[in-house]
């Protein structure tokens, strides 16, 4: 009687194919910062967080102008992350970036984009939106308010939920969307292309409370006061260290990296159905 490894070749056969790591570029857009070495960390440990086998290559097109940017072929995300300059200033640099941005988008029109903070004001700028100075600036963890559309992108990961809490850190908004963006939260807090290859956070899901401490010296600037203020500094303090979703957030971002484009939905759409021969 002959034995069939059937059961083993099945079993074999239904086991799920490992996903293959990300591949992440990650532009660090602060000019001369001191903070650099921290701030890439931050992004090593929040992603690493989610996803531990990612594998993340940094860029700082700001001090280093004549390095090549990204290869768009060798990752699957391009992140353009904060700054410390205004997004509507014109420097050389910037104006590369813009160049690259619309590169990625003309000739690699799948690639995956995510416009953090300065990256999301500046996205929002290539594209013909505007940006302005806020009335009272933001620093510390806030909770962002969800459209609709957003409370759908987010339902995988924020069952339940109409908001995000995540930290901020900016005198500037969006206050105009760029053509073909949408909301998915309330002041274009976050924003999505109609193709959804783009997407952008005006906050910092790669910062925690230490990363972003680094920046509380600000409040003098913005607030009218420092740290001789106990009170006042106190109290910023507790903000940053307020439960964030950083997690929740590059959860839902590293998901959505991994989601066919609409072209390419569209695409297997109108390919032909063809009829199985029996």
């Amino acid at each position: 009687m002959s034995s069939y490894p059937a059961a083993e070749s099945d079993a074999k056969t239904m086991l799920p194919t490992p996903r293959k790591p990300l591949s992440i570029a990650i532009l660090l857009n602060s000019y001369r910062s001191k903070f650099l070495p921290a701030i890439q960390a931050s992004y090593t440990k929040a992603i690493g967080a989610v996803a531990p086998d990612a594998r993340l290559t940094f860029f700082e097109p700001a001090n280093r102008p004549d390095d090549d940017l990204p290869d768009p072929a060798l990752f699957d995300l391009i992140v353009f992350g904060g700054a410390n300059v205004d997004a509507r200033k014109s420097h050389m640099w910037i104006l590369r970036i813009h160049h690259f941005l619309l590169r990625l988008v003309l000739c690699h029109p799948n690639q995956k984009i995510l416009g953090l903070c300065w990256g999301h004001q500046t996205i929002a700028r290539v594209f013909g939106g505007k940006i302005a100075d806020m009335d009272v600036p933001e620093m510390g963890v806030k909770a962002v308010d969800l459209t609709k559309e957003g409370i759908g992108f987010f339902s995988s990961v924020a069952k339940s939920s109409n908001t995000l809490m995540i930290q901020q850190h900016h005198r500037r908004e969006v206050v105009e969307p760029g053509q073909g963006f949408s909301a998915l939260a309330e002041g274009n807090q976050i924003l999505m292309n109609q193709q959804r290859t783009i997407l952008t956070f005006q906050g910092h899901p790669e910062k925690d409370a230490q990363t972003a401490r680094l920046r509380m010296h600000d409040s003098q600037r913005w607030f009218g006061f420092s740290s001789s203020d106990e009170k006042n500094w106190a109290d910023l303090d507790a903000s940053l260290e307020l439960e964030h979703q950083g997690d929740v957030i590059w959860e839902r971002i590293l998901e959505w990296v991994r989601e066919p484009t609409v072209d390419a939905e569209m695409q297997m759409d109108r390919e032909p159905h063809r009829e199985s021969k029996i």
